[in-house]
């Protein structure tokens, strides 16, 4: 029936699963792994695909390959118990000790889970969230101090941006069991990515106290002794795990990703290198080697990184990772051809992990469009926190608003920061529990909001941004996706200043498409979403600039690059500072840089990055449509 099914739905995953479990079972492996192989062209990210591909490997005595298409499964779903059954066996047959052990304990582990949080788990890692949510919220009724549980819970509010949710039921854990590690350290994690360095250093402290010397506990000390500026502290710890275990690759990406965010290029490439000879094809160290963006790769690191992406043990990630450094080497060697073809197959990959909808996103702005009209926004522009400190730079990534913060960040009055969440965080907040179907209560909740509430959400965003300032008078915030909340910022926020960094259509968007980011920014894994978002954006800033007018300075980059101390001057003045020189140059300004444009900054403006697009212009078409009026009416 699954086959005869699969002459009308070719495509359908479900079915070639099907199939292909019929077909091993029917003892006919070699076909299954040809159906599974058209399964995992179709969706790289399907886990139980990896593990099946690993039995049928298992049935024809090819054991090196079963394990390579465990270890992905796991990977991509940690709760698959076959696979960790088969990864464990494995590893006895061929006498590795240590890796059975691990194999064993998470068998053993998930075993031990009630059989409700077992499927709430393996449904969490296939991206069935509301399912997942809703058992485990049941599971939890029946067992309110259940730790197991309530880590999940956590996780799906991870998943879902609810970290508030998160970060409570983790405290909860860590209080009901105080012993429990896997508790404090996901506690700890949840800390980090609400920004909270800080307390996240403490949990930190906390497990290397409850057990010292293990390096998972030492590993995340040293990175949270980096998010709060503790860099000395960080890589001595980093050299410290490497002595004792140089086989761990992952210590020399972080290490390599500290050294970068302070500038010690030459020394951040060496550990990137010693990541990649501690495992081969290990795909961030490469992509981060690219991501530097001035590094060059030789002939031979094309050649093994070609053969690493076309192995097919290579896991997902690893493969999408390779893709996108393909892409920057074979640009850099002006093939560029070859160059769009690993751009292009990176975005193919990665994108079978969003759930990113261009139509969701639209509405979204519109609903911001109706919201927010000039009625609402003078009505209440007097009734938030009157603070002036915060400077925000919003646009689209890959725009320059990097380059803009490190000029501002560069008088002595401003404060340069990093992406900060809070914004966001707010709109969460005002937004509520819903499902992702559900009609949204923000906006439309700002027209509910008094002037009592409007104070407090500002003097709450100054307050939870404290911890990131030192003790200059203004601070810049970078999260580039604040534009799409101008609105709330002017409401809560009335004299903060907000700055549109804008690039040309096509050079904004081609150079996101080219950027593997580390999270969000799910619109940029195809030209299509790409166009479309960049569209929606200057249509969103065309109403702000109607309903607020002279509230957002619009900076080009084209224009900075053309005429840096003439920009500069503006900038300065919109922000209503003094000329200092030392903005003009920026590039001499020592300090931490987090974003993909680190060592970019570092340098003097260079030109030559406006047109690099056009050498794809051939592939672009689909983005020029997309883009539509978008580059008739670009006013630069």
């Amino acid at each position: 029936m699954a086959h005869g099914a699969l002459r009308d739905w070719p495509d359908h995953a479900e079915l070639l699963y099907l199939c292909a479990v019929c077909q091993r079972y029917l003892q006919r492996p070699l076909e299954a792994l040809e159906t599974l192989q058209r399964l995992v062209a179709v969706s790289p990210a399907y886990a139980r695909a990896y593990q099946e591909i690993g039995h049928n490997f298992r049935v024809l005595d090819r054991f090196d390959e079963a394990l390579g298409a465990y270890r992905q499964a796991v990977s991509l779903n940690p709760a698959l118990v076959a696979s960790w059954q088969q990864l464990q066996e494995i590893h006895v047959r061929r006498g590795e000790e240590e890796p059975a052990r691990k194999a064993l304990e998470r068998l053993q582990h998930l075993n031990g889970l009630p059989r409700e949080l077992l499927s709430v788990s393996s449904m969490l890692h296939e991206g069935r969230l509301y399912k997942a949510e809703m058992l485990c919220r049941a599971f939890l009724q029946k067992n309110p101090h259940h730790v197991e549980g309530m880590r999940l819970l956590a996780e799906l509010g991870v998943r879902l941006l609810v970290l508030d949710d998160a970060e409570f039921l983790l405290e909860s854990c860590v209080e009901f069991e105080p012993d429990n590690l896997p508790a404090r350290y996901d506690y700890a994690r949840v800390l980090h990515k609400r920004q909270k360095f800080a307390k996240a250093l403490e949990q930190a402290e906390a497990l290397r106290a409850r057990k010292a010397n293990d390096p998972a506990f030492d590993l995340l000390y040293a990175n949270e002794s980096v998010a709060v500026g503790n860099f000395d502290d960080a890589l001595e710890i980093y050299d410290r795990i490497i002595e004792a275990h140089p086989e761990l690759p992952g210590t020399y990406l972080v290490r390599g990703h500290a050294l970068k965010t302070i500038g010690r290029n030459d020394e951040a490439i060496s550990s990137y290198r010693a990541a990649i000879a501690a495992r081969p094809d290990f795909g961030d160290a490469f992509w981060s080697l690219a991501n530097l963006k001035t590094y060059r790769f030789d002939a031979g690191d094309i050649e093994r990184m070609m053969q690493c992406e076309a192995l097919r043990a290579t896991g997902l990630k690893d493969r999408y990772h390779l893709c996108f450094a393909l892409g920057k080497a074979f640009e850099d060697r002006e093939e560029f051809a070859d160059a769009f073809q690993y751009y292009a197959r990176g975005n193919l990959l990665k994108k079978q992990e969003t759930r990113y909808s261009a139509d969701r996103i639209e509405k979204e702005f519109r609903l911001q469009e109706e919201t927010c009209t000039p009625e609402l926004l003078d009505r209440e522009s007097a009734h938030g926190c009157p603070a002036p400190d915060p400077i925000f730079i919003v646009g689209l990534p890959r725009a320059g608003s990097t380059l803009l913060e490190q000029i501002l960040a560069s008088h002595p009055q401003v404060e340069g920061t990093m992406e900060l969440p809070n914004i966001l965080a707010t709109v969460h907040r005002l937004n509520g529990r819903r499902m992702a179907e559900d009609e949204p209560r923000y906006p439309g909740i700002l027209a509910e909001l008094d002037a009592d509430r409007l104070r407090s959400l500002g003097e709450k965003y100054i307050e939870d941004t404290r911890i990131f300032r030192s003790g200059a008078p203004f601070f810049i915030d970078k999260m580039p996706n604040n534009f799409r909340h101008v609105g709330l910022i002017h409401l809560i926020l009335p004299n903060a200043k907000i700055i549109d960094a804008r690039r040309h259509p096509m050079a904004c968007c081609f150079s996101g498409f080219k950027q593997l980011f580390a999270e969000g920014q799910e619109f940029t894994y195809d030209l299509l979403d790409i166009g479309r978002y960049y569209r929606s954006y200057v249509e969103l800033m065309s109403h702000w600039d109607r309903v607020l007018p002279g509230k957002v300075l619009r900076v080009h980059y084209e224009d900075v690059v053309d005429d840096v101390e003439g920009q500069v001057r503006r900038l300065l003045a919109y922000c209503g500072l003094p000329f200092d020189e030392r903005c003009i140059r920026f590039h001499e300004t020592r300090r931490p840089v987090r974003t993909p444009s680190a060592e970019q900054v570092r340098q003097p403006i260079y030109a030559s990055g406006k047109e690099q697009w056009r050498n794809f212009q051939d592939h672009l078409v689909p983005l020029e449509h997309a883009l539509g009026t978008t580059l008739e009416t670009w006013d630069h």
